[in-house]
């Protein structure tokens, strides 16, 4: 039995890595899936015909989820769409790193109203559209937060404020039987971090050195655990961070 089936969920920045992934898994495991983003119209609907080719539901929805008015209109269309929404996976996120000499104003807002602002405004509309049963918040966050990686000054402290939020979230929505989990990925490969230019690096080396099971990750080894937290396998799961890495913390 498909471990979502009947269920809805909203996926930010879903057209690509990660977010693609993980709204991918959750098509075949059931649920129908709302493939956000905010500049890929193309690598939505890409993400959408391979969830249709497998036989399930998807639509793709415009949204800059740091803007108030389309994180509603996420929603809205969400319902209209589908009637319903039980899961929201906060995976829309910006990263830059840089060393403290070349801090940015525009850089620091620009991360925390994604990373942090974003998931604040998504999770304020989802708790407004799940029903009497709950729901399922999954924050995606990163295990840069235990590693404290120079030059990742900003990135990290977004995580961290991610990481605080699903703890509080949790105590403060739990009456309500609405869990909110921390997904934490280590070293994923994904089309960012190749546009990034960081495959090939000294970096990338580092990192695939000190993980355990010694490699990157792909957006194949995080969906399935996003679909756990969103399954009520993970009924009695919340308030947790759960990384998935390969060990490297």
């Amino acid at each position: 039995m498909s471990k979502l089936a009947g269920k809805v969920a909203i996926v930010t920045g879903a057209s690509k890595g990660i977010g693609a992934g993980i709204a991918k898994a959750m098509g075949e495991a059931g649920a129908a899936v709302i493939v956000n983003y905010a500049s890929s119209r193309e690598g939505a609907d890409k993400v959408v015909a391979e969830i249709a080719a497998k036989g399930g539901k998807a639509l793709a929805v415009h949204g800059d989820v740091s803007k108030a008015d389309d994180v509603k209109r996420l929603f809205d269309e969400t319902k209209q769409a589908f009637g319903r929404v039980d899961i929201l996976v906060n995976n829309a996120g910006v990263y830059k790193f840089a060393p403290i000499e070349e801090f940015a104003e525009q850089e620091f807002h620009r991360q925390f109203n994604i990373n942090v602002l974003g998931t604040l405004l998504a999770t304020q509309e989802a708790v407004k559209h799940f029903g009497s049963e709950g729901g399922s918040v999954i924050n995606i966050g990163s295990n840069a937060v235990s590693m404290n990686l120079p030059t990742a000054s900003v990135y990290t402290a977004t995580k961290a404020a991610v990481n605080s939020i699903t703890q509080i979230l949790a105590k403060e929505l739990g009456s309500r039987n609405i869990r909110v989990n921390n997904l934490a990925p280590g070293g994923v490969e994904t089309e960012g971090v190749v546009a990034a230019g960081i495959i090939g690096t000294d970096f990338e080396k580092h990192l695939v050195s000190q993980t355990p099971l010694g490699r990157l990750g792909q957006p194949t080894d995080i969906a399935p655990v996003a679909v756990f937290l969103a399954s009520q396998d993970a009924a009695w799961v919340t308030g947790e961070t759960i990384y998935v890495g390969g060990g490297l913390k």
